[in-house]
């Protein structure tokens, strides 16, 4: 029934193994591909596309459900939703590696599904998803140039590089390397990079590109065991179109030298539409072929203007890179902002502080993760004058994000040094290539202005190329237009130091490691003049977060005092945070983190805290609430939720009645302890404290016994709190040990207005 054909070698210390004929069989092409315990299923489908499209119709999805590692959804629909972030990127990774190896012209609608089946959480799911892809795209007979393969390098604290890393091995290496390429070139790379240089990354990438080969070997030996022949893809013919397009070669070269974008972009779609309908009405030639030949005859046309006449379409040299503007602190009542234009692109990149609370919670496949560093990017259609609806984040920005948030996560201070949480969002108002990098030196710039401290600052710029057999030219800070017509996309962003960050695409059949080193030598030699430019406005980050951003203090408590802090059901820490407008949070090694909109607030909930856990002492004064009043005994509530009373003599400094002459139910005062019953429940005197400041009353006190006024301090005086550790007793009037025994505690009302008790 199944005619089963499976291959295996041993790569990476790990068996890497392809298996096709006995599962997804309805599939154009099918394969099992397994490296150590990770499985994954990729499945080809291809369908013929009727009408007319320019462009290759591809469609890429890795999926990886719970079952993989035999869990089930959280949340209440036991089922997974959308494409996860990290699923995206998978796709996107397998997308971009695979794009340029498809015939020029070729339409035809491709279907990419790579199911991961099961994983052992230590093997890199992209490296078989990759290998898989173009294992089954080989026996699918889709026409495709050649056989590619696809590795993860790290590089551990003793400078050696890693095949594969596990995900273990990744968390201490300085390198996240991916990149994919045939027998001689590079086509495809995504790196995050703890600040090596140019020379480090070139190194990884050849011992990446060295232990591709046994790979792409082990492809074409499986490929020609099924046996399926591919098939042969004839190009569209336009070079009788192409003959008739030399007329207008002046005209494309004046608009293309147009230095007003908008400008230029209304002229070259008037001279398209206008020789679409001249070309149509001379030739009987249909639009997809008339369309089809004007784009390569545009490619050309501005390639060879580069070459030939040494400057580009905006008169800049190769190495030069556009005028920049820089702007800081520009939005009033953010954390921190930016503004930071060059050329025709221009990001607003914004940012906010938040707590641990606002933690971004990611339900990955190997685990709930808590990231402290958020950034987002957005990429609306007025940023290129065109009409798009606004829509959810697609692709392209969660992909332009991820590498922003590469190239600067490895500044980042530690989360002990700078404990907030951050969220960095960058608006692109205006486009023309390279907004990626834009983002990048936007939210280098926004993070000092907001006072988070960044170890470096960092730059991002794109480089392109265009190739013409074996000469080729390397461009500095590309415009869109550069990257469309030209052979590579390549995005690196670091510090002075060193790289943080690459992301290379090509539109070629992968390069040399030559022109590599090329772009990398050009690369930072454009970096260090953007961070001059970056650094003469801002070079460092701000001393302080902004006055309206959150303030945060922590300190520690003892292990052992943590359930009391947080109080029955959260009680305590509840009412310590509704009370001082504060957040606080309670780590289980006993740091205590508060965060608040102003330093007193903090300090307000600070010694809330503190007080809620000290054992009470006689002579402490600390603020009670009213709970029950009975004939002559008031129950009280203490700010830790503790039980006191108070008898009828010590309510009030005068003769009374009765209790409910002064006090009522809820009303907030301050009291002193001035004895503890058997059971440790203490007893409490409102009289002995002055109302008004909170601190021992320094009057005559009221005796209806002596009848002669005397003031009875022997509770105070003989108690161990006022004792001094050297003998005798302290000679300045008793503190409040409560949270609000300084001058800028609340005033408690006793009206219904009045904030609920802590």
């Amino acid at each position: 029934m199944f005619k089963i054909i499976k291959k295996s070698i041993e790569w990476g210390s790990r068996i890497l193994s392809l298996e096709t004929g006995k599962i997804a069989r309805q599939a154009d092409g099918a394969v099992v591909v397994n490296y150590g315990d990770t499985a994954i299923l990729v499945t080809i489908v291809r369908k013929k596309k009727e009408e007319n499209v320019d462009f290759l119709p591809l469609n890429v999805q890795f999926i990886a459900k719970s079952y993989a590692v035999g869990k089930i959804p959280g949340g209440f629909l036991k089922r997974e939703g959308k494409p996860s972030d990290r699923e995206t990127l998978i796709s996107r990774i397998i997308d971009r590696s695979i794009r340029p190896l498809f015939p020029e012209g070729f339409r035809d609608e491709i279907s990419v599904v790579c199911n991961l089946l099961t994983y052992d959480t230590v093997n890199p799911p992209e490296v078989p998803a990759l290998i898989g892809t173009v294992a089954a795209l080989a026996i699918s007979g889709v026409p495709f140039h050649f056989i590619i393969a696809g590795a993860l390098i790290g590089y551990d604290k003793n400078n050696n590089y890693i095949l594969n890393p596990s995900a273990q091995e990744m968390k201490v290496s300085n390198l996240d390397l991916f990149l994919s390429g045939d027998e001689r070139s590079i086509l495809m790379v995504e790196s995050e990079v703890k600040e090596l240089s140019e020379e480090n990354v070139l190194s990884a990438m050849k011992f990446g590109h060295e232990h591709l080969q046994p790979v792409i070997k082990f492809i074409k030996e499986f490929a020609g065991a099924v046996d399926i022949k591919c098939e042969n893809f004839i190009s569209i013919n336009t070079s009788d179109v192409m003959q008739d397009l030399r007329k207008y070669s002046e005209a494309f070269e004046k608009a293309y030298l147009q230095t007003v974008k908008q400008e230029q972009v209304q002229t070259l779609e008037m001279l398209r539409n206008d020789i679409l309908s001249t070309l149509k009405e001379e030739s009987g030639k249909d639009d997809r072929l008339i369309m089809h030949a004007l784009k390569s005859f545009e490619r050309s046309l501005v390639r060879e203007i580069i070459r030939k006449k040494g400057v580009r379409i905006d008169g800049r040299r190769y190495d030069e890179v556009r005028q920049i503007e820089v702007e800081v602190n520009i939005l009033s009542k953010t954390h921190g902002s930016a503004l930071f234009t060059r050329g025709n692109t221009q990001a607003l990149v914004v940012t906010a502080l938040g707590t641990t609370q606002d933690e971004q919670i990611v339900d990955d496949i190997e685990g709930d993760r808590r990231e402290h560093f958020m950034l987002h990017y957005n990429f609306p259609s007025f940023a290129v004058g065109e009409t798009f609806a606004v829509r959810a984040p697609g692709r392209r920005e969660i992909g332009h994000g991820k590498l922003a948030w590469k190239a600067i996560h490895p500044v980042l201070p530690d989360k002990s040094e700078f404990p907030y949480t951050i969220r960095v969002v960058s608006e692109i108002l205006e486009s023309d290539g390279s907004s990626s990098m834009a983002t990048v030196c936007g939210t280098s710039l926004a993070l000092m202005d907001t006072g988070v401290p960044i170890r470096a600052p960092v730059a991002g710029i794109a480089m392109g190329l265009i190739k013409d057999g074996n000469e080729y030219v390397v461009l500095s800070d590309i415009l869109g237009d550069e990257d469309y017509l030209g052979d590579m996309d390549f995005k690196v962003a670091g510090t002075s130091k060193g790289i943080t960050a690459l992301q290379m695409d090509m539109k070629i059949f992968g390069i040399s490691f030559e022109i590599v080193e090329k772009s990398l030598e050009q690369a930072k030699a454009g970096r260090l003049h953007i961070l001059e430019k970056m650094n003469a406005v801002i070079s460092k980050h701000s001393d302080d977060v902004k006055s309206h951003a959150p303030r945060m203090t922590s300190f520690y408590i003892d292990k052992d005092k943590i359930s009391v802090a947080i109080g029955t059901k959260g009680k305590n820490i509840r009412n310590v945070c509704e009370r001082s407008n504060a957040k606080v949070e309670i780590g289980d090694d006993g740091k205590v983190s508060v965060f608040a909109m102003s330093s007193v607030e903090a300090e307000i909930a600070k010694n809330m805290l503190i007080d809620s856990i000290t054992e009470l002492e006689q002579g402490a004064i600390v603020d009670v609430k009213v709970t029950k009043i009975d004939k002559s005994i008031v129950e009280l509530e203490l700010f830790n939720g503790r039980k006191g009373k108070m008898h009828i003599s010590e309510v009030a400094n005068q003769h009374i009645e009765s209790i409910g002459d002064i006090l009522k139910y809820g009303d907030i005062f301050r009291a002193l302890v001035i004895d503890f019953e058997k059971g440790g429940c203490p007893k409490l005197s409102r009289r002995r404290v002055n109302q008004e400041t909170g601190e021992f009353f320094e009057g005559e006190l009221y005796n209806e016994n002596k009848k002669d006024g005397s003031n009875d301090r022997g509770y105070y005086n003989n108690s161990s709190f006022n004792k001094k550790a050297g003998g005798g007793y302290r000679k300045r009037s008793i503190r409040s040990r409560s949270s609000f025994g300084n001058r800028n505690r609340p005033q408690f009302g006793n009206d219904d207005s009045s904030p609920g008790f802590y």
